[in-house]
């Protein structure tokens, strides 16, 4: 990490950190003070889109259904699959939370990302002890891309919007197939909303097999 002077904060985007099971006690190591930045999502959503990206670089790999179970007959889940397994989310934070408490932690929820970047990046600049400076005036809605793009409301220089590899449209998922990912992750989501004290409300959109891709 770069040396950071007084009155800069430095930081530093991995997605794999929260899902990699060393890196909690490497990073403790490092700087125990750090603050982290978890940005989750439905996690059937963002197995899909997982797939989806996967699915763009590898044509010839077997379909969602094929690989989210072990044998689908028996309603038996591969929870070993990684697209899957990354959306345990509660199994993740108890190694997090051995190393760090949940007060130098903030969770984003990516759903509201979407629909209030600004309230979202409101959250986030309290969360480090910033002044709010990211409001409203800086986001505008791409309806091609499905999400919000960043702009510098002082100048005329184009909105920094998401690259090519995001905003896919899934695939068409079976209904079912959907439905009983949505019940396998229930216990895990629930036990996650308890750790964190927030409740990101996934249970409540059900299923969903085409929107963009934001992994």
């Amino acid at each position: 990490m770069p040396s950071t002077l007084e009155g800069q904060i430095t930081m530093e985007k991995t997605p794999s950190y929260f899902v990699t099971s060393h890196a909690p006690k490497r990073i403790h190591t490092m700087a125990r003070d750090i603050k982290l930045i978890i940005v989750v999502r439905n996690p059937v959503t963002r197995a899909i889109s997982d797939y989806t990206q996967t699915l763009s670089k590898k044509p010839e790999i077997p379909t969602f259904e094929v690989l989210a179970f072990k044998n689908r007959t028996l309603g038996l889940i591969d929870a070993s699959w990684s697209a899957l397994r990354i959306g345990i989310y509660a199994l993740h934070l108890e190694t997090w939370m051995q190393y760090f408490p949940l007060a130098q932690m903030h969770f984003v929820s990516g759903e509201r990302l979407i629909v209030d970047p600004a309230g979202e990046m409101g959250k986030v600049q309290d969360f480090l002890g910033l002044k709010r400076i990211v409001t409203d005036k800086h986001f505008y809605f791409n309806k091609t891309k499905g999400f919000p793009c960043l702009k510098k409301p002082e100048d005329s220089s184009t909105p920094r919007c998401l690259g090519k590899s995001k905003g896919r449209t899934h695939p068409k998922i079976d209904p079912d197939v959907i439905s009983r990912l949505h019940k396998f992750f229930k216990p895990f989501n629930m036990m996650f909303y308890q750790m964190t004290g927030q409740n990101f409300e996934w249970e409540l959109e059900g299923g969903s097999d085409s929107r963009s891709s934001q992994n």
